[in-house]
């Protein structure tokens, strides 16, 4: 049996490693769309915080024998906490000014993660096995599909829901979209609008941290991959639209299965496919399929 041409067994399985990878660009680009939806930062330090989540996870097993379901909890709080101290150190003071210089000093940031992993580990990266309890594979008929692999895009399809529902659908999430759009009006109400802003960063931190750590059995831990991916992430974040949630969630996914798609089709172009619709994108509706008009 074939689809377009191609056998089905062949289709079939790039459709879910698609999936797969489109749930790690749902993950991503949600952090980067938070950050920038409620605090209007680019945060070009997402991937590097992607990268650290991965690295602590490793790090709790090798030195301390922290197993992986304990890491899912501990490295993305662990994280968070360094988003919540960059928020304070930094980023607070430049609010008010050109959003530039919150984008270079993330990227300064972002750099500074990188070199000094790269100091202490190299760049040949390290091995995180798959935890026991969800290793082998499910035999679907057209193909085997590794069981970890099914477990992360489970995991990223309920994080990136409930996210999108906490900020557009509960009170909390008024409170936060109320203190970005007009904080000295929200405070009058008694709400604390730094705090907010603080744990928003933090939180966003920590979904990077938890898409780093879902991905640390799947490709080996090194410093390079949190920029190997953020530049691919940005284009999702942009054509869905900045600051839009539920735009980075939908295109992540869709953009996941395009490129799978595309290594059938046509290989020579899956890693080139996702800036061509960026620029498709931009050309027709700038401020992405999903974002608001100014």
């Amino acid at each position: 049996m074939e689809i377009f041409g191609i056998p089905h067994q062949a289709f079939l399985g790039q459709l879910l490693l698609g999936l797969v990878n489109g749930a790690f660009y749902a993950m991503l680009s949600l952090g980067l769309a938070v950050i920038f939806g409620l605090l209007g930062i680019v945060n070009f330090a997402h991937g590097a915080l992607y990268m650290l989540g991965a690295f602590a996870a490793w790090i709790m097993l090798d030195k301390f024998g922290i197993n992986y379901w304990y890491a899912l909890v501990l490295a993305p709080l662990t994280v968070g906490v360094l988003g919540v101290a960059i928020e304070r150190l930094f980023l607070k003071h430049l609010y008010k000014i050109d959003p530039i210089y919150g984008l270079l000093l993330t990227l300064g940031l972002a750099l500074i993660f990188e070199g000094i992993f790269r100091e202490l580990y190299g760049v040949s990266g390290q091995n995180y096995d798959v935890p026991e309890l969800l290793s082998g594979a499910t035999n679907l008929g057209f193909m085997v599909l590794p069981n970890y692999r099914a477990w992360v895009v489970l995991v990223s399809l309920a994080v990136c829901l409930g996210t999108w529902y906490l900020i557009e659908r509960t009170r909390l999430g008024a409170y936060l979209r109320a203190g970005t759009e007009n904080a000295a009006l929200v405070q009058a109400f008694g709400i604390n609008v730094p705090l907010m802003v603080m744990l928003t960063y933090g939180a966003g931190a920590a979904l990077a941290a938890l898409a780093g750590v879902l991905a640390a059995p799947i490709i080996q831990v090194n410093p390079l991959m949190g920029s190997n991916l953020i530049i691919v992430v940005f284009a999702v974040v942009v054509i869905g639209g900045m600051g839009s949630i539920l735009g980075s969630i939908l295109t992540g996914l869709s953009l996941g299965v395009i490129e799978g798609l595309t290594r059938v089709f046509y290989p020579e172009a899956s890693s080139i496919v996702v800036f061509i619709i960026m620029v498709i994108v931009l050309m027709i509706r700038p401020v992405g399929l999903f974002g608001k008009e100014a």
